[in-house]
């Protein structure tokens, strides 16, 4: 496992997920929550950098487990994330992209 590998998926993740801050509150949210918006072609646009991150864990030898448990969560987000307005207000809380790169590195050993 490379800590430059690891650091450049948890960066895409943030992108993502949570890379703005609506002023004045705590709700962050990233590329996944904006693109949503567009029904239909944006959560499918989005599949490419989420499988992505799934690639690379099973590329670096996450278990099988962990891998189910990304495919997963990239598959809720996209299943209710393609139900207009319930699909975006879900958006902005999962957060599938950090929680499988969480999953990646739990499962790696990675504590940065």
């Amino acid at each position: 496992m490379s800590r430059a590998e690891i650091k450049k998926l948890d960066h895409l993740s943030s992108l993502l997920d949570s890379r703005f801050r609506i002023p004045g509150t705590p709700i962050r949210f990233g590329w996944d929550s904006i693109l949503g918006l567009i029904p239909g072609v944006g959560d499918l646009a989005l599949l490419g950098p989420s499988a992505y991150l799934i690639y690379q864990g099973y590329r670096l030898g996450v278990r099988k487990r962990t891998i189910a448990r990304m495919v997963a969560n990239t598959g809720l987000d996209f299943f209710i994330g393609a139900v207009p307005v319930l699909g975006d207000v879900f958006d902005l809380a999962f957060k599938a992209n950090n929680r499988n790169v969480a999953l990646l590195r739990k499962d790696l050993g990675d504590t940065s």
